[in-house]
């Protein structure tokens, strides 16, 4: 079906590096058009599944995201069904920089990235929140059920403050040296500090690094907005647990989560 979306857009796959997405609900490759090199990424999902928010937002984001948000321009789309699968067919610019995870989330060693690295990040995270929209990435009847639950402690989980997050602001979708924000699929209105405290809880097992996350984006989660904002994503992935992902965060997240109740 890559093969097939490749020629319908008239492009011509280059190399073997491919980059499967979550579960192998995606596929990306490096192509080449007549005008420039580029990226083409397919999405596959049962036919009755295919659509909505998740295949609009980089369509969205594209519309609506300004400057300052550095991102990969999305050029060219199509769908289709065939045989019982919906496919999303998106061609990008080509991205040269690397992203700064490649497999997975999860931070396990220390990034090199400088103070324009993250002086970018903070102007882009500060410019998205701006955006108005009226997609949702964190609803306010998920978190009254989850958060009781996974957190095991009484809460109030009235969100303080909303703002518009990226959603999945993890490593895998941040590059370097250069500043790209990747994968804009789930973006949407979530409590803010969202997109932080995601990365900062992706950060917990490099010591290091979660003190820079910190440090440079203090006027974010030094906040009580940031501080509920991670007591929310502590909530997504511990809920993650149930289905055997991002087991290796489970200690450092829950010691997280007794510093801030604390």
């Amino acid at each position: 079906m890559h093969a097939a979306a490749a020629t319908a857009l008239n492009a011509t796959p280059v190399g073997t590096r491919e980059a499967w997405g979550w579960r192998g609900r995606t596929l990306g490759r490096a192509v080449t058009t007549a005008s420039r090199e580029g990226w083409l990424r397919l999405v596959s999902a049962p036919a009755d599944k295919a659509g909505g928010k998740l295949w609009e937002g980089p369509q969205e984001a594209e519309r609506l995201m300004p400057p300052a948000v550095p991102r990969p321009s999305l050029r060219e789309r199509r769908t289709w069904t065939e045989g019982g699968h919906g496919y999303l067919a998106e061609l990008y610019d080509k991205i040269t920089a690397a992203t700064i995870t490649t497999h997975e989330p999860i931070l396990r060693e220390a990034p090199d990235l400088d103070d324009a690295w993250w002086d970018d990040l903070s102007t882009a995270l500060d410019a998205i929140a701006t955006v108005p929209s009226d997609r949702v990435a964190v609803r306010q009847e998920y978190l009254d059920r989850a958060m009781p639950q996974y957190l095991g402690i009484p809460i109030d989980t009235k969100v303080p403050a909303w703002t518009t997050a990226h959603g999945d602001l993890h490593w895998a979708n941040l590059t370097s040296p250069t500043l790209t924000v990747l994968d804009w699929e789930g973006w949407g209105i979530a409590p803010a500090g969202y997109d932080a405290a995601l990365l900062h809880a992706y950060s917990l097992l490099v010591p290091d690094t979660t003190a820079q996350v910190r440090h440079q984006l203090t006027h974010i989660l030094d906040t009580p907005a940031g501080r509920f904002a991670e007591l929310v994503v502590i909530t997504e992935l511990l809920q993650t647990l149930d289905r055997g992902d991002n087991l290796d965060l489970e200690e450092p997240l829950r010691r997280r989560l007794s510093a801030i109740t604390r």
